[in-house]
Formats: C-alpha cells, structure tokens, sequence
C-alpha cells in the first residue's frame, strides 16, 4: 500500500490570502501538480516572520507544505517572482485581483496536474506585470482558461446552423455557448446579445493563438472594440458562474476614477 504524501515541495502562486488567528495567514495557493491548496503561513503576519516578504499575494514561490489533519501548513517559502509591476501599479494589480479570481472560481480543491493552467497563470501575471495594455493580456487569458476548463466560446461557426458565419454583424448566446447568425437567432429562445464582426474578428484571433501572444500583443485596440469584447466575455462568464466577479465590480468603480488609465 501506497504511503499517504507527509509533505511534497512545489512552487506556487499565491491566489489568496486572508488573517487566520492572531499571527497566521491562510493562503490558497495554485500548484502544477497538487492543484489548488489551502495551508497555513504561521507567524506571516509577524513583522520579524521570515515568512513575510515571500508569501506575499499574486507572487510566485517555492514551498514546502506539509500535510495536515485538517489545515495543511505552509514549512518553507522562497519568492522566486514578485511580478514588481502588479504590486507597483494599482490599474494591473486590480486586473491580476480579476485573473486570480477566476481560476480560483474555474478550478475545484487539489485537482492535480494543473501544469498549463498553472503555466498560463504565470505568463498571464508576468504580461500583467509589463504589458503595454493590459486589457488584451486579460481577454486572451479568459479564452485560454475557458478552452482549458471546457467552456471555449463558439467563435468561427454558427452555433445553431454549424454553417460559416458571413462578415457581417451577428449575436451571442450565453446559453448557446457562442455566436449565433441573423438568419438563425429567431430559433434562440434564450436572450442574445448583439456583437458587431470586429469584435468577433477581434476574439477569434486571440482564440485562434493560444500559444503564440507574440502575435496579439502588438495589435492595436480601440477603446469602443475593449469595451465590446469586454461586454461579450465578462455575460459569457458570469452566466457560467451564475454570479458576478467581486473583482470586476473593483476594477469598474477604478474606471470611474481614472478611465485613461484602465481604457489603454
């Protein structure tokens, strides 16, 4: 019979943390291989605590977690990223705040091996970090995690029909999981939103790169295309999560504040 794992060493981002106790805190950390994990940083909140620079949110870290009965405990910790510009810039701080959000919501309690959402995670927080814009790093991590979590959005077929869309102005359907032509919406009896062809064109070639963000970081876009993109993909996800983010509701009262910045 297979030993039950005592305690393994991983890195980690940190997705969360909270106060636990007088001194502790109490971090959900995202793992390649252990998923999801819940541990205790005892005395992190100590300002003698060595613990403390390197348990700090949004930040990838090498760790050793040991089991425990019912709270697993944080032993070792080394930063190995900061991703200074995140910390640095309150605009791409609330964009991470929204990212990590996500695949908290997306990804269940030690599902194991995460290794490319985990990867996704990093490249995500580090284009968050020294992006120019970091709305287009932000759409094209939603379409990479909901393809890796079995939500892809239909962008290049009608969801109805399955016939080519034509280059004109169509709908999506949150309940469909796609978008649906002219021709087709009077078959949907669930509510449709309209999205014009730039804005399909402008989510099919960030669908269509997964691996190749070379390709989509120099394109240039306007701030009415944000906003349309955003519209389509922000119904998109909560009508999957059947609740509203509590980090894009931050990133709007933001906006109100200092639009230029948050509409790059």
């Amino acid at each position: 019979m297979t030993k039950p794992v005592r305690q393994f060493r991983t890195q980690a981002i940190i997705l969360k943390r909270r106060d636990f106790g007088e001194s502790d805190r109490l971090l959900t950390l995202f793992t390649p291989d252990h998923g999801k994990v819940s541990a205790i940083a005892k005395g992190a909140r100590k300002p003698t605590s060595k613990a403390t620079g390197h348990v700090e949110l949004f930040a990838r870290t090498d760790v050793l977690v040991h089991k425990g009965r019912d709270l697993d405990i944080l032993a070792q910790a080394e930063l190995l990223d900061a991703y200074l510009g995140i910390r640095e810039d309150l605009t791409r701080g609330a964009y991470a705040n929204y990212v990590a959000e996500l695949l908290d919501r997306f990804t269940a309690d030690e599902d194991i091996n995460q290794h490319e959402l985990f990867v996704l995670l990093h490249q995500t927080f580090r284009r968050l970090a020294n992006a120019v814009d970091p709305r287009l790093s932000t759409r094209y991590y939603e379409l990479r995690l909901l393809d890796f979590v079995g939500f892809k959005p239909e962008l290049m077929e009608c969801v109805v029909s399955r016939e080519p869309l034509l280059p004109k102005d169509h709908f999506f359907s949150n309940d469909e999981g796609g978008v649906v032509s002219q021709m087709s919406a009077p078959q949907v009896g669930s509510p449709l939103v309209s999205i014009n062809f730039d804005t399909l064109k402008l989510l099919r070639h960030l669908q269509r790169n997964p691996k190749k963000y070379e390709r989509v970081e120099t394109l240039k876009i306007t701030p009415d295309q944000h906003a349309h993109a955003e519209r389509i993909m922000l119904g998109y996800i909560a009508h999957l999560l059947e609740s509203k983010l509590q980090s894009i509701e931050f990133i709007r009262r933001l906006r109100q504040f200092s639009p230029s910045k948050l509409d790059l």
